[in-house]
């Protein structure tokens, strides 16, 4: 696998890659979000941020060559497309937008993988010991865990050798939404009815002030479940060279993969919402206890940190190649950056192995890892991540570039329509950024950094 090396991905690896990085953690939060929003607004809202996700990703699959489609001149990454179409201020805006949110992806998937690997310890206890027994136990060790797993990761040097991994990973995010589902469907059976109500959580079980934070947060939250335009162009990179064209390889996967997540989405989100009603957690998982089918909770948080391990490197290598090849060309004499090892691994195939990718990547591994540990808010880091990427990455630079590649008149009716789908995007942005930003606050108000136990 190391030693692969070839662009020879298809509409099925470009699929997987999408899955992987989509069908995430936000998956989990998802029947909390309906719960805030009601059976009306929950699925509407659901099926609305899909149907523009899949729009401005054909958007974005178009810019991916400057000039003619076939032949014209690649973009290998989401800030090279906006340097072609958009240059100036807007390409360091970008980046910045880009690999800030990349950053914050990886806190929130260690703190993901944490949470799972803490369940399933958790239950093991409740098993073994009893349900009285409180069974405390930190995230700590196991986002040290998780850390140790992706710096030995890391070191995979490119994004197209890691396929193999958002393969395992799709498997894995199908998995545990399968089993999440199910448990949800067994509650339902169990209730002989379904909860919730068509407007969400009640005023008078909550504040007005609180329906109104958590309704804009579960917008955030939705947005992050959607959120993978940010590494579209990398994956549309590893594509097999045309005919067909990129573009058209790219919208099928994006199209077949977005269809397959929002029926996912759709099935978990509501079905966990008729089986918790108001009372819907933030991580769907935890709503059915530790206790039994407790095996079967085991597998789910386990296919979780499988799927949170690759969907952490399909986010990540697009930041750790960026860094070297700017690092590349600030120090170009220098043989620490430059100077690689060759490290056999068998007759036929060898790794080349680089102190400083070595350095670095392990750095930023550790990095994410200590602010995951001061920082452990899964839904509200979720929901925080979701509104700052959805509207600047997911539509606003897709529309604008698309907009200077096809040449549109100022003005003219379908001008005035992209550029209302974006103000329209950024009002929804805006809003969910309010409500996260409300719950990181009340949970500064409650938590201890560090705390040995939960």
């Amino acid at each position: 696998v190391l030693g692969f090396s070839l662009v020879s991905g298809t509409v099925w690896t470009a699929s997987a890659h999408i899955v992987t990085a989509v069908i995430g953690s936000g998956v989990l939060s998802l029947a909390w979000s309906i719960a805030q929003l009601g059976w009306v607004a929950g699925p509407v809202v659901m099926f609305l941020f899909s149907f523009v996700t899949y729009y401005t990703s054909t958007l974005l699959a178009d810019c991916y060559r400057s000039g003619d489609p076939i032949t014209g001149k690649r973009n290998y990454d989401y800030t090279d497309a906006v340097h072609a179409y958009l240059g100036g201020l807007k390409v360091k805006l970008c980046g910045f937008i880009q690999y800030a949110n990349l950053f914050g992806v990886a806190i929130g998937y260690t703190i993901a993988a944490s949470i799972s690997m803490r369940a399933i310890k958790r239950s093991d206890c409740f098993h073994e010991k009893g349900h009285k027994n409180p069974c405390h136990a930190s995230n700590n060790p196991y986002m040290i865990m998780f850390g140790v797993a992706e710096i030995l990761l890391s070191q995979i040097p490119d994004f197209d050798q890691i396929w193999w991994l958002s393969i395992v990973a799709a498997v894995m995010s199908f998995t545990y939404s399968s089993i999440g589902l199910a448990l949800g469907i067994v509650q339902v059976v169990g209730n002989k009815s379904f909860k919730g109500s068509l407007t969400g959580t009640s005023i008078g079980v909550i504040s007005p002030t609180q329906k109104i934070w958590r309704s804009l947060h579960a917008l955030g939250n939705i947005a992050f479940a959607y959120s993978f335009s940010l590494v579209l162009v990398e994956i549309q990179d590893t594509i097999r060279a045309p005919p067909p064209s990129e573009a058209k390889v790219m919208k099928k996967a994006s199209l077949l993969s977005i269809v397959v997540t929002t029926l996912f989405y759709m099935l978990c989100g509501c079905m966990g919402y008729a089986a918790f009603g108001d009372s819907a957690p933030g991580n769907l998982l935890t709503g059915f206890g530790f206790y039994n089918p407790y095996w079967l909770l085991n597998i789910a948080n386990a296919a979780i940190v499988v799927h949170l391990v690759g969907a952490y490197q399909v986010f990540c290598q697009p930041l750790f190649a960026f860094i070297e090849k700017w690092a590349v060309k600030t120090w170009p004499e220098s043989t620490f950056i430059a100077k690689e090892i060759v490290v056999p691994l068998t007759p036929t195939r060898r790794y080349n192995l680089s102190l400083f990718r070595l350095v670095w990547r392990s750095a930023f591994v550790v990095l994410t890892t200590v602010i995951s540990m001061l920082l452990p808010f899964f839904n509200d880091v979720v929901g925080l991540l979701g509104a700052l990427s959805f509207w600047p990455l997911t539509v606003y630079f897709p529309v604008e570039m698309y907009i200077v590649r096809q040449r549109i008149p100022r003005w003219s009716t379908r001008w005035v329509c992209l550029q209302m789908l974006s103000l329209a995007c950024l009002a929804v942005s805006i809003a969910a950024a309010i409500g996260s930003v409300a719950g990181v606050v009340t949970d500064l108000n409650l938590y201890r950094p560090f705390k040995t136990s939960y």
